[in-house]
């Protein structure tokens, strides 16, 4: 089977002055979508938020992926770089976003509304978790429609090899839709099933621990496939970046697990 040549698109909306870019209108879109989904979630028992708060917190949430994510991709990835063209941290049109910065971000950003809320940030958190996965798989396809974060060389026995223009002309793995299917699809799947059960939801924190657990999985599997940063490459021990930063993950999530499951309900 002939690879498929990946066409690459940067633009979803060019209106004269207006650009906007699918990476920017995944956030939109997942920001929306996520906003409606944790709005029903919050008024399951044990109610965990009122809507006017869900609604508060979207312009938290928002800031938090944004500055978090931006922050984090410059410190965890390029801080050399950055430390000597430091007008280049706000250029965010030119890409450079960091799932794990927005993670803490995000986080931070859960921490210190509960807080002048009063509200309990872990069953809280715990409704949230189950929409993140929205936002990574439309993140992820946005990435696959640029042409970016490709693949590593794949085999010719796989038979859904693409070449990325960018990339030259070697087939490879398409890891975007891979991670979008892992992070977004499955850890989806199975947030939503578990979110069901009224047992699960009175265990405050299990959401969250699954879902910190279990993106740090998926994470980690998906960067097997994902062509390493080009000015980081391999790691020591043919690790890469986004696997080394997934491994607190697993660790804290497995944590939140283990206090999740010790309560009393």
């Amino acid at each position: 089977m002939n690879p498929v040549i990946l066409p690459v698109f940067q633009r979803a909306i060019h209106l004269g002055p207006l650009v906007i870019h699918f990476y920017a209108l995944a956030y939109i879109i997942a920001l929306l979508i996520g906003w409606r989904l944790v709005l029903n979630l919050v008024a399951r028992d044990p109610l965990a938020a009122t809507p006017a708060q869900v609604d508060d917190f979207l312009t938290w949430a928002t800031l938090g992926i944004i500055l978090g994510g931006r922050i984090g991709y410059v410190l965890f990835y390029q801080p050399v770089f950055f430390y000597h063209h430091p007008a280049r941290v706000f250029a965010v049109w030119d890409g450079g976003m960091s799932f794990h910065g927005g993670f803490l971000g995000v986080t931070i950003a859960i921490l210190w509304f509960c807080r002048r809320q009063n509200m309990n940030p872990f069953r809280f958190a715990d409704r949230i978790a189950v929409a993140v996965p929205i936002g990574l798989f439309l993140g992820r396809c946005a990435n696959f429609i640029n042409g970016e974060l490709w693949g590593r060389p794949a085999p010719a026995w796989f038979p859904l090899a693409m070449v990325y223009p960018a990339a030259g002309p070697l087939p490879r793995y398409p890891s975007e839709l891979i991670e979008a299917c892992l992070e977004g699809v499955l850890l989806f799947i199975i947030l939503f099933t578990a979110v069901q059960s009224d047992k699960i939801r009175r265990r405050t924190g299990t959401l969250t621990g699954i879902f910190v657990l279990g993106y740090g999985i998926a994470r980690i599997i998906g960067e097997c496939f994902r062509e390493p940063d080009w000015f980081l490459g391999f790691l020591p021990f043919g690790t890469t970046m986004g696997q080394v930063l997934s491994i607190p993950m697993v660790i804290g999530g497995s944590i939140i697990l283990w206090f999740a499951w010790r309560q009393k309900v």
